[in-house]
């Protein structure tokens, strides 16, 4: 009783460790005394099934084979070449007129069956008993060892999968661990994350030990196991932490109609109240602009521009360019163009450093803007701003109900007048 005890003790450990089920190292088990079964005292056709108790630590060996229609082996196999000539004669067969054929290993024919089993219907299942050795030997055991080790490897790589499979667009707490090829390696708990070059920030460091929050990409399922890629210069983190900031975007009332960003700069976002006594704007900058301020921080100083939506065009052109004051708009709807008319001492608020400004407003906005004076001279094209090819607003993903973006460093006087709400 002792050498059960410690057997259902052992696969408890297996289980805590590795954070997969008693079933699946029970499974585990019998895959390798079946293999290890075959190895020395299999034969040929016989499909060994191993059943093992763990509370007794007894296991039972047997040969399983379904019943099936009785088959005449060489009028069958004349028809499967006859099949495979018209193949090559470039005939085309259908899936279920494939001839399937027997299977010694796994099949037994019902004549056979009914000679042993009375009563034996097609499509039954025959189990017969096989016997168990004292003790395995050397190489058996060797194979058994591969198997379990292959099988609790392939079931804990399917618990992760499953866990995070699903979770897309979820902000995750993470640890860096170490780069590795350019990417960023990140502990989430229970498995291990890839920020691939394009997912980082540029401007931030990623020192090991450094506990950062990061948005779940993808989960894919590879040869080497399930592929976590998370990011930190998605639009999606910087909605997730509106949402978790701000009560009126995570319980709907206000949403996020568009987002631009560059990631570790800049973003812009447009959000607009389903209620009409709420402040869509003062919801998301917060009391003296506590909420943006957590976002801020978490983001490492990037600056956020709130961005009120409008459903004229025009205005919310003007709205997207902000903080400079606009004279006039003027959209081409077929080219996806817009210009924009400002003072000349707007200009430089309008461009903004390096054309940022009017490139995250062309974004936000769904086509090219170009900055002109009052005369009408055109001074900055964000012709190469990456606006959409069908000139739509950029929209944010409907599931991830949150998206929103602040006043640069609650934006310099002008912009925090117009912006923070007390």
């Amino acid at each position: 009783m002792a050498d059960s005890n410690e057997i259902i003790n052992a696969i408890r450990l297996v289980c805590d460790e590795k954070n997969i089920s008693i079933d699946s190292v029970i499974e585990t088990i019998e895959a390798a005394l079946a293999a290890a079964y075959r190895k020395d005292f299999g034969e040929k056709n016989q499909n060994v099934v191993v059943e093992f108790d763990p509370e007794n630590a007894s296991s039972k060996v047997y040969d399983v084979k379904t019943v099936v229609e009785d088959v005449d082996l060489e009028a069958q196999e004349k028809a499967v070449e006859e099949q495979h000539a018209r193949k090559e004669a470039g005939e085309e067969i259908k899936e279920e007129d494939e001839i399937k054929r027997f299977n010694p290993k796994t099949e037994i024919m019902i004549t056979e069956a009914a000679a042993t089993s009375k009563g034996t219907k097609l499509g039954d299942e025959i189990k017969t008993r096989l016997t168990v050795p004292s003790e395995y030997g050397r190489m058996a055991a060797q194979t058994a060892k591969q198997v379990i080790i292959q099988r609790l490897r392939e079931a804990e790589r399917e618990n992760i999968f499953n866990e995070f499979k699903g979770r897309e667009g979820e902000v995750v707490n993470a640890i860096v661990q170490r780069m590795e090829r350019f990417s960023l390696l990140l502990d989430i708990g229970a498995a291990t994350a890839i920020m691939p070059p394009e997912h980082q920030v540029r401007r931030e460091h990623y020192d090991s030990g450094r506990r950062i929050k990061v948005v779940i990409v993808s989960v894919e399922m590879t040869p080497r196991g399930p592929q976590i890629i998370v990011s930190r210069s998605s639009d999606q983190l910087v909605a997730k932490l509106f949402a978790h900031e701000v009560p009126e975007i995570n319980s709907g009332m206000v949403v996020i109609k568009a987002i631009a960003r560059e990631a570790g700069e800049r973003t812009k976002v447009a959000v607009a109240s389903l209620e009409a006594n709420i402040d869509p704007v003062g919801s998301c900058v917060g009391q003296r602009g506590t909420r943006v301020q957590t976002i801020i921080q978490e983001l490492g100083g990037e600056k956020i521009d709130i961005i009120e939506w409008n459903d004229n065009r025009e205005k919310f052109i003007e709205n997207a360019i902000s903080p400079a004051k606009v004279l006039s708009v003027s959209i081409n709807e077929d080219h996806k163009t817009a210009i924009m008319r400002v003072r000349e001492d707007q200009l430089s608020l309008a461009i903004g450093k390096g054309g940022q400004n009017v490139r995250l407003a062309s974004k936000l906005a769904g086509l090219s803007i170009n900055i002109a004076k009052e005369d009408g001279s055109i001074q900055e094209t964000a012709s190469d701003a990456e606006a959409p090819a069908d000139g739509e607003v950029m929209p944010v993903d409907e599931t991830v109900v949150a998206e929103a973006v602040v006043a640069e460093k609650i934006e310099e006087a002008t912009s925090a007048s117009d912006a923070v709400k007390e």
